[in-house]
């Protein structure tokens, strides 16, 4: 039974983990997690029809799924099977990033009511923020107020959103959930007769549910075996009988507001893994070890909908000009991002805007701003205009920032580096900022990297200065940034320096 803090190490009797993957990197994520034997479960249609592997229907321990931005995946299950699952990502390329989730779903927080919006409140849970709708708790809340709250969706540390949460405690394990205050058995499907059938067979399955909890089975659920349901409403069951456990020790009928914010349990663990430009190239030769692949696959699919609606088609119809690559070795033609057909189709082009986002290696993200691009090319140059406002001086150059100044910055697709060139309203130089980063993409709406702390800047009277070695060093020591990322960092502002000097 989990102890609140870290769920079940559910898994085959051999230790291999049960993995669930869904998003637009499954294909890859599943080629990969099978090469790392462990076990893939509750796979699509599509990826059953593509591999040659037993994909079997029991309860997962780790489920992996695309986030929202299609920038990455989160990683939530036990904790074993979520490190492990992380040790297999992180391996994919230098340039991606994982982060623990402080706010994993199914983790109960007293927390602390710090804002009131129109659709809920804005609860304070320690790690991280999250929002209780109103229409989950019977309480009227004010900024101050205690409130015991779960989580129901976490958010990526670079996600502009806050956890979703509720009131009423919930324990889920692979196809069951158990949830508190509810009787009786309730099955998620369309499947009006596989539902009736899966609710009046839960008896059989001898399975003692704690009092005061009713069940509710997931679609997936209907098509599987009596030992696989078992197994996951026993673990369910655990749980459960956990979060009581551990909400009994901080029990009052109220939270302590003197001892708020505070974790109370954590069934689940959790990562966010964040894919840059060169990850997102060898998840498509993974990918490609399977089923025909076109270049770009995962930078186009992870730009909007309809860029990946166009990569389904592109595919789908000539599939067998990609190929398949079972040793994955690729070819130039293979890997090259097509950047001038996807941005010409989707952008950004000239006369688009885009936001420039600031990724840091801790995690968050912050846009720098928006502005218009002003030339593009097509060997992946995209040239963005802003207008500044007044007040201050610009970073490291110590250079006055007036109104009517204008930043224009130079991105190239793939490149570990981009130049910024601050002019005043008559047109002379305010100084050069050059921005040491992973591989930058231009998408149809944002320009997109995660800065690496060291940067080189010349100022207008053409002196060259690196800086901010001190911040890499202390990201490296905090195991923010990886340390082949460092090494390339460090190696990238040696050069300009040369570059800029001459």
């Amino acid at each position: 039974m989990s102890d609140g803090s870290g769920g079940t190490d559910g898994s085959d009797a051999d230790g291999t983990p049960n993995v669930r993957i869904r998003g637009i990197y499954t294909t890859a994520i599943t080629r990969l997690s099978l090469d790392a034997d462990m076990d893939v479960v509750g796979a699509s249609d599509p990826i059953r029809e593509r591999f040659d592997a037993d994909f079997g229907d029991v309860p997962h321990d780790v489920t992996v799924a695309t986030t929202d931005d299609r920038q990455g995946v989160g990683v939530h299950g036990t904790e074993g099977a979520a490190a492990t699952l992380e040790a297999v990502l992180t391996d994919v390329g230098r340039d991606t990033f994982a982060w623990a989730d402080p706010t994993p779903p199914g983790a109960a927080f007293d927390a602390r009511v710090t804002d009131t919006l129109g659709s809920g409140a804005v609860c304070d849970l320690g790690p991280a923020e999250g929002v209780l709708p109103y229409a989950e708790t019977d309480d009227y809340l004010e900024a101050g107020d205690a409130v015991r709250v779960q989580v129901r969706e976490s958010a990526p540390p670079w996600a502009d959103r806050r956890a979703d949460l509720g009131t009423g405690l919930r324990a889920a394990s692979g196809f069951a959930t158990l949830v508190r205050g509810r009787e009786g058995v309730t099955v998620d499907t369309r499947d009006d007769a596989a539902g009736r059938e899966l609710a009046g067979m839960t008896d059989l399955l001898g399975v003692e549910v704690p009092d005061g909890w009713g069940i509710e089975w997931s679609h997936a659920a209907t098509r599987a075996g009596m030992d696989a349901l078992s197994a996951a409403l026993d673990a369910a069951a655990d749980r459960a009988a956990a979060l009581e456990a551990a909400i009994d020790d901080n029990m009052a009928d109220r939270p302590d507001a003197d001892a708020v914010p505070q974790r109370v349990a954590a069934p689940e663990s959790g990562r966010w893994l964040w894919f840059g430009g060169e990850s997102r190239a060898a998840l498509d030769d993974a990918r490609r070890r399977v089923t025909p692949t076109m270049p770009g696959h995962h930078r186009t699919k992870a730009a909007t909908e309809a860029a990946s609606a166009g990569v389904d088609l592109a595919e789908a119809l000539c599939g067998s000009a990609f190929g398949v690559d079972p040793a994955g070795v690729g070819d130039d033609d293979a890997r090259t991002f097509p950047f001038d057909v996807v941005t010409g189709q989707f952008g950004p082009t000239e006369g688009d805007t885009v936001t420039i986002t600031h990724g840091k290696p801790d995690g968050r993200a912050f846009p720098l701003g928006r502005g218009e691009v002003t030339d593009w090319g097509p060997d992946g140059t995209v040239e963005v205009t802003r207008a500044m406002s007044g007040g201050g001086t610009y970073d490291a150059l110590g250079t006055e920032r007036a109104a009517g100044d204008t930043a224009t910055t130079n991105f190239r697709e793939g490149r570990w580096w981009y130049p910024t060139v601050y002019r005043g309203d008559d047109g002379a130089s305010k100084g050069t900022y050059v921005n040491v980063c992973t591989p930058v993409e231009c998408f149809p709406d944002s320009i997109r990297y995660v800065d690496l702390h060291v940067d080189v800047v010349k100022g207008p009277d053409g002196t060259v200065e690196r800086v901010d070695d001190d911040e890499l060093d202390a990201g490296v020591e905090a195991d923010n940034v990886p340390p082949a990322v460092a090494e390339k960092a460090r190696s990238v502002a040696a050069s300009l320096v040369r570059a800029l000097s001459e």
